[in-house]
């Protein structure tokens, strides 16, 4: 049986205390809840966000993971306002890159997501790399990529299962990725119909990741 990785994304949201309130009403949830098989679960988070958020998880005891949403091209050095893989690695286990909203409201090219993925993985930082279909390059050293229609981001329109699982085929064949995930306008209602498909490994939430109400019933709704 495979296991399930769940990508938390709150993109642009949330301050300290609302972050922490997340943690601790989502734990109160979670208390009594056991799932089949235990899924990888990783909350990727403002930077601001990570110090406070790893103080927490570990004080509450979650087993969650901390990403970060970005990663400098450039080492440490004179690059103001950047936050390099090595400061990420002191806080958080992985990185998103190449999300749609950063190729398209930062131009983040495929070059310069290239360089991104050298610096993350010569930190140790896990990967989770986003493309918007089957044909965009996919650099050989990630560790997840992400499927995410651009259409259907924060659109409330999702992939069919059936198209989403077709198109991942195809990527895992082309990029010999072992873990490919979908997103796009996941929820409780359609998530386990993703999971179900055998070429998905796991999806990456926006949306429904920002209440802890919502996140834990996409849990519950893959025990079902």
């Amino acid at each position: 049986m495979k296991q399930i990785f769940i990508a938390g994304n709150w993109k642009s949201n949330k301050t300290t205390s609302e972050a922490i309130e997340w943690l601790r009403e989502f734990k109160i949830k979670t208390s009594n809840f056991k799932l089949k098989t235990t899924p990888q679960v990783v909350l990727c988070a403002s930077f601001t966000l990570l110090y406070p958020l790893k103080k927490e998880i570990s004080r509450l005891g979650i087993p969650i993971k901390l990403g970060a949403q970005d990663v400098s091209p450039y080492g440490a050095g004179a690059y103001t306002g950047a936050v390099n893989a090595v400061q990420i690695k002191e806080i958080a286990d992985w990185v998103i890159i190449g999300h749609s909203e950063r190729r398209k409201f930062f131009s983040e090219t495929d070059e310069l997501l290239q360089q991104e993925v050298e610096q993350a993985k010569s930190a140790g930082l896990g990967i989770i790399y986003c493309v918007p279909d089957d044909t965009t390059i996919v650099p050989g050293t990630v560790d997840v990529v992400a499927y995410e229609p651009v259409w259907a981001i924060g659109t409330g329109k999702s992939d069919t299962p059936e198209n989403a699982n077709s198109v991942i085929q195809t990527i895992k064949t082309v990029s010999k990725a072992g873990r490919v995930i979908y997103g796009g306008s996941v929820t409780r209602e359609n998530v386990a119909s993703f999971i179900a498909q055998p070429m998905i490994d796991g999806v990456l939430p926006g949306g429904a990741s920002l209440s802890p109400e919502t996140f834990y019933d996409l849990l519950v709704a893959l025990a079902v």
